[in-house]
């Protein structure tokens, strides 16, 4: 069996920093070993920059990529919400055009695994011949009870759909239902997607604006104007008289591991709170941030230090181009690395990679440099952080 030698400038396996240590693979990219420059011997390649296992994104809606610079940065959540409901009425061929251009660039950037939001089964074609891996979270909106049973059965078709497309596909993608958000999931809904996804990976956008827990406190604000679009004057959700989250989470008791996604202003009592429930009720949760992707839309960042205070399990993702100015991992730790600058390399380094994996499922074969594992390989430059594909 052949095999092949890479030592960088550092080298990063997943969980820490291994200075002056040889990676070696087989041919396909497989960990064989981790080793000193003596044991590696000849036919080392170095290699200038980080060596990383791939990149995780978390996070993403390939389907939105026509977007790119529709929609103008800092407008406020609710107005962008609005961009994107009335501004999709693009032609077919470009959505596919554009859809290509975004996977490309993922790829090229060492990203080898996405968490991908979708409401539509658009993506499939070209996530069946990708070489990332997909975990498709078919999006759920459904603002009453009383349409309930004929949206879910909607989305439902259409995770059918993607999961038969993607059938013959090399690499194991994976899919499930999930809920949008607070603001657009009536209680019956939840109740179906809680049924439908025992023990799967899901996701939901949370505490992304102040305005979902004014939504859920009072029946009133911001929201207000959105619902206007699809023809309701009120708040088609019950006052809880609590916080968005705590209004929404107790829905889910199957074992679940929830991505909850944003967090721009989910408060400490909250992030203490979310973490009790879900360890009495069996729940893991990923606490994702998209950065960028909150400076796009509120120019504001979340509330990284709390999260850390807390032991969150924190992993990244670059939101879609509608709310993105690139789709790079690397990007999002330069971004996270620029405004929290006493956070450590390796922390940050970790929740690229490690925790990304673990959040979706493949930290058996992803994440980390570790024998017998195939996580991609990928050189990331610094001062900015920039990543390529290696392998």
């Amino acid at each position: 069996m052949q095999y092949q030698k890479f030592r960088a400038d550092r080298l990063f396996d997943g969980t820490r920093f291994r200075e002056g240590k040889v990676l070696i693979t087989d041919d396909s990219g497989k960990v064989e070993a981790i080793v000193s420059p003596e044991e590696a011997g000849d036919d080392v390649k170095q290699l200038e920059g980080i060596l990383s296992p791939g990149l995780i994104n978390c996070h993403c809606h390939l389907e939105l990529s026509h977007l790119k610079n529709i929609i103008p940065p800092h407008t406020g959540l609710i107005d962008f919400l609005c961009s994107v409901v009335t501004k999709r009425g693009f032609a077919p061929e470009v959505i596919e055009k554009e859809i290509r251009r975004a996977e490309k660039e993922m790829a090229e950037n060492g990203i080898v695994a996405v968490g991908d939001i979708g409401n539509t089964a658009d993506t499939a074609a070209i996530k069946k011949s990708s070489g990332i891996r997909w975990q498709n979270f078919v999006e759920v909106l459904s603002f009453t009870d009383a349409q309930a049973a004929e949206n879910f059965g909607h989305y439902r078709q259409v995770a059918r759909q993607m999961e038969q497309e993607l059938s013959t596909s090399a690499l194991p993608h994976r899919t499930s239902l999930v809920p949008h958000a607070p603001y657009s999931i009536s209680p019956n809904t939840f109740r179906l997607i809680n049924e439908a996804t025992e023990g799967q990976v899901i996701s939901i956008h949370n505490q992304e604006h102040p305005a979902e827990d004014e939504l859920y406190k009072t029946g009133t604000g911001p929201y207000l104007r959105f619902f206007k679009i699809f023809g309701m004057d009120k708040s088609p959700f019950p006052v809880t008289g609590q916080s968005s989250i705590r209004s929404v989470l107790p829905y889910f008791n199957k074992g679940q591991t929830i991505l909850l996604v944003h967090n721009t202003f989910m408060p400490e009592e909250d992030i203490i709170w979310a973490n009790e429930y879900a360890a009495a009720g069996g729940l893991k949760l990923f606490y994702c941030l998209c950065v960028n992707a909150n400076l796009y839309i509120e120019n504001k960042v979340p509330p990284v230090d709390l999260l850390i205070k807390h032991n969150c399990a924190v992993v990244l993702g670059t939101d879609s181009y509608s709310s993105n100015w690139q789709l790079s991992i690397a990007g999002e730790m330069e971004t996270i690395r620029r405004h929290f600058p006493h956070l450590t390399e390796e922390t940050i380094f970790q929740w690229a990679t490690h925790n990304g994996a673990k959040a979706l499922g493949w930290s058996d074969e992803l994440g980390s440099f570790e024998k017998g594992k195939k996580p991609g390989l990928c050189l990331i430059k610094e001062s900015p952080y920039s990543s390529t594909l290696i392998k």
